[in-house]
């Protein structure tokens, strides 16, 4: 499975957004130059997290993007599925119904055994970033994240914050 290079962009973003104090907002631009994104193809992202009510947005000098909800409801399935959508990431063509061998009347009565286990997978998959809220996130990185690094990356961010 190869998801979009905006999911990537999108977690990252919230990552951030999740530091903001109440009420202060962050531009396309200030997300762009702190990843060393596009920011016309970052925009796209931040998009579909405001389509899916997970960032809410401001226009303006001070305007740009802070998180909705809370972090702690907020998790990475609702992130992912903001990018790439909700439907599953396996699809199911009924190839097997093509085997010469099968009677042309023969008509199965459940899903395939491959696309059971690919179910069963991607089920895993969703319950896993479903599992993992942007406070699960923010304390992470504050762990994994060398003290300085995090400390001048939000001094940075808040100089940028309406």
């Amino acid at each position: 499975m190869i998801l979009k290079s905006q999911v990537e962009w999108a977690l990252h973003c919230c990552a951030i957004l999740a530091g903001l104090p109440q009420g202060r907002y962050l531009s396309t631009k200030a997300l762009a130059e702190l990843h060393g994104l596009p920011k016309e193809y970052l925009s796209k992202a931040l998009q579909s997290l405001s389509q899916a009510s997970l960032v809410e947005t401001t226009l303006g000098p001070s305007g740009g993007y802070r998180l909705a909800r809370p972090t702690s409801e907020i998790n990475f399935l609702d992130i992912v599925e903001a990018v790439e959508g909700k439907s599953r990431t396996f699809t199911c063509s009924n190839i097997r119904a093509n085997n010469p061998c099968r009677p042309k009347d023969f008509c199965d009565s459940k899903p395939c055994s491959v696309a059971r286990v690919m179910w069963q997978a991607d089920e895993a998959w969703r319950n896993t970033l479903k599992s993992v809220s942007l406070a699960d996130l923010v304390d992470t990185l504050s762990e994994d994240v060398p003290a300085d690094i995090w400390k001048n990356t939000f001094e940075w961010v808040l100089q940028r914050a309406g």
